[in-house]
């Protein structure tokens, strides 16, 4: 574990939390404290814990002394749970399953339709 690592990881979560919730002034990136504090009650509270822990560890940080002292396991449990909840959900990628999802259904549709035309001329001898 290094220092900027645990800093770069609390970086992360403040952006796509600004990103998500709103908060940051235009042309600033606000730390993860600050981030907390401004938009903290937007997380739920587990994601709220792990914030917490990585605002902790952060500070801690930014001492060397005491940077050393920093158990790792949580801190990267937290950055996981925190970037996975902050993820943008992917807009685009989402409104192209729905149309691809349409066509299917249009395409399926028109398959049922043109076997009930098939079978019922058929059934009348025009085949």
């Amino acid at each position: 574990m290094t220092i900027d690592q645990v800093q770069g990881w609390a970086e992360e979560v403040a952006h796509l939390m600004a990103s998500r919730f709103g908060g940051a002034r235009r042309g600033r990136q606000p730390d993860l404290a600050t981030m907390i504090k401004r938009r903290g009650r937007a997380l739920p509270r587990r994601q709220r814990r792990a914030a917490d822990v990585l605002v902790r560890a952060a500070a801690h940080a930014a001492t060397p002394r005491i940077a050393r002292q920093i158990e790792i396991e949580p801190v990267r449990e937290a950055h996981r749970q925190l970037v996975e909840y902050l993820r943008p959900l992917g807009n685009r990628r989402r409104m192209a399953d729905n149309a691809t999802n349409i066509a299917a259904s249009v395409v399926f549709g028109l398959l049922l339709v043109a076997i009930a035309v098939i079978w019922i001329m058929v059934r009348r001898g025009d085949i």
